[in-house]
């Protein structure tokens, strides 16, 4: 009777370092950081939660969008966007090219959202 209740006891472990491992593997937020680590693209949002901040990283930059609730001719559906820097002391190396890239990602998912850059990526679109 021991031996059985072990073993079900070895079983259920197994499940949960799977479930807990399997868990892990898909969260967002770790594959945002994988994202960054790597300097590659990744949009972190869910669309359905207007009140909910998006994450992007690019090029090993990690980037906040608020949101804004609009109406547009037909619904209500997000108008605006503020995109600002988590870190902006880090941004050496950004170019003007690599903000109209993550703006149009970001018109890709809002196509009526009229992209706002908080300081100080809207001093690099200002400078020719």
């Amino acid at each position: 009777m021991i031996v059985i209740l072990f073993r079900l006891l070895i079983l259920t472990a197994i499940i949960f370092i799977l479930y807990t491992v399997y868990k892990y593997i898909i969260n967002p937020n770790r594959k945002l950081e994988v994202a960054k680590d790597k300097k590659d693209f990744y949009f972190l949002d869910e669309p359905d939660n207007t009140k909910k901040n998006f994450l992007m990283t690019y090029k090993g930059y990690i980037f906040e969008g608020e949101k804004y609730l609009g109406t547009t001719e037909n619904s209500f559906d997000v108008v605006n966007i503020s995109v600002y820097a988590k870190h902006p002391a880090q941004l050496k190396g950004l170019e003007r090219n690599d903000l109209h890239f993550m703006e149009k990602e970001i018109l890709i998912r809002y196509p009526y959202a009229k992209v706002e850059w908080k300081h100080p990526l809207n001093k690099l679109l200002v400078l020719k």
